[in-house]
């Protein structure tokens, strides 16, 4: 059964958030605004965050730029994972991922239908890793925010999460690259 083991040490991690919407701002940003808030009172450190609209170049630059960047852990991105055509998030991140995260959509659409049903569907939230860097996409609402951070993520991003997290594996998400080209 999931619990936390009280003897590990919380280990805090840089996490970034992307909005992605063409019509907000910083100021009334309440997605982006639920995440940092969330972030920054499990104990995490918020590395960076940014608006981009709903365009794929811009979505994915952005994510790209910040997987390279050492002192960012994780990306979460809000926004564009609908069905309208501005919704392009899935579209400008998956290519990118090394990984796909099947079981992060599972999961989110999971607690989501215990909240809002069927209309669960209507999201197309995904995960995966970039460059070493785990990469959540979510939905563009706070309740969906909120659903994924505490219903996923600050388990999942807290060391002394038993019987196993995300955190414990971040020093391993790179033994591809290290590998070099002679492995198989």
């Amino acid at each position: 059964m999931a619990r936390i083991d009280e003897s590990r040490p919380f280990i805090p991690i840089r996490i970034a958030v992307l909005t992605v919407s063409d019509t907000r701002s910083l100021a009334d940003d309440k997605s982006g605004q639920t995440l940092a808030d969330r972030i920054t009172e499990t104990g995490h450190i918020l590395a960076a965050r940014d608006i981009v609209t709903d365009d794929r170049d811009k979505i994915r630059d952005k994510v790209l730029g910040w997987s390279k960047d050492p002192a960012i852990d994780v990306v979460i991105t809000t926004g564009g994972t609908g069905f309208t055509g501005r919704d392009v998030t899935p579209e400008a991140l998956e290519p990118i991922f090394e990984k796909r995260m099947d079981g992060f959509s599972e999961v989110f659409h999971r607690i989501s239908y215990d909240k809002i049903g069927t209309s669960t569907i209507q999201s197309r939230a995904t995960g995966g890793v970039v460059n070493a860097t785990f990469v959540f996409v979510l939905p563009g609402s706070p309740g969906a925010c909120r659903d994924a951070w505490d219903g996923i993520l600050k388990a999942q991003l807290d060391y002394r999460h038993m019987p196993c997290n995300f955190i414990e594996i971040m020093p391993r998400l790179d033994e591809h690259l290290r590998r070099g080209k002679s492995a198989p």
